[in-house]
């Protein structure tokens, strides 16, 4: 294993509380009453694009921009970081592994939680909803990362918290892992057959040294 790809919201950084308040905020406003929290989960992993398509068709770009403007006005007060995840990137960097991010978040957003975590210098770049057509389960950003690195699809393995993350590795001909700290769940991923499910990151320490 050569590269190793991640999702970014649930998987790096734990954004889950943030972005179940941001969808609270914008749809509480909207839609007084109708949404709790917990309807809210199911909205984690796809792209603001395809859920709000899917809530308000005829005013998607208006309250994208008004859950961009909540979520980044309260991001640093309400993400949280996993255990051991600084520590094993490093790690992996380290040893010679090559780290790269691909979300479905855009790309200066990616980057203001990098740099929350200091963990910006780990990455070689991160693929963000801007950079592509089509989003994660297609396989198109996590070819476009590949690519970016210029490593085979062998060497390369999609690491996520959801089924976006395990299907787009598929899609794409690489392994997958799924991280048993989502919020979906362990069961939950393993009925997408990854080919990893990783108790705690620091297990991809092992994983890479695998033949």
């Amino acid at each position: 294993m050569k590269a190793l790809l991640f999702d970014f919201d649930g998987t790096l950084l734990n954004t889950n509380e943030l972005i179940i308040q941001t969808f609270m905020y914008v749809l509480e406003e909207r839609f007084p009453g109708q949404y709790s929290p917990k309807d809210c989960m199911d909205f984690i992993g796809p792209s603001l694009k395809e859920t709000f398509e899917q809530i308000t068709p005829n005013e998607v770009e208006e309250m994208i921009e008004k859950y961009r403007q909540w979520n980044i006005a309260n991001h640093d007060k309400l993400v949280t970081e996993y255990d051991g995840v600084i520590d094993t990137l490093a790690k992996l960097k380290e040893q010679g592994i090559r780290l790269a991010i691909v979300s479905t978040k855009r790309r200066d957003t990616i980057e203001k939680g990098l740099i929350l975590m200091g963990a910006k210098h780990l990455f070689e770049f991160w693929v963000g909803v801007d950079d592509v057509q089509n989003v994660k389960p297609d396989p198109e950003p996590v070819l476009l990362a590949i690519e970016k690195l210029g490593v085979n699809k062998e060497e390369v393995m999609m690491i996520g918290d959801n089924y976006h993350d395990i299907e787009a590795g598929k899609n794409a001909g690489v392994k997958s892992a799924g991280v048993a700290w989502s919020i979906k769940g362990e069961d939950f991923l393993k009925q997408f057959n990854p080919d990893y499910i990783l108790q705690h990151m620091s297990d991809l320490l092992t994983i890479v040294k695998e033949p």
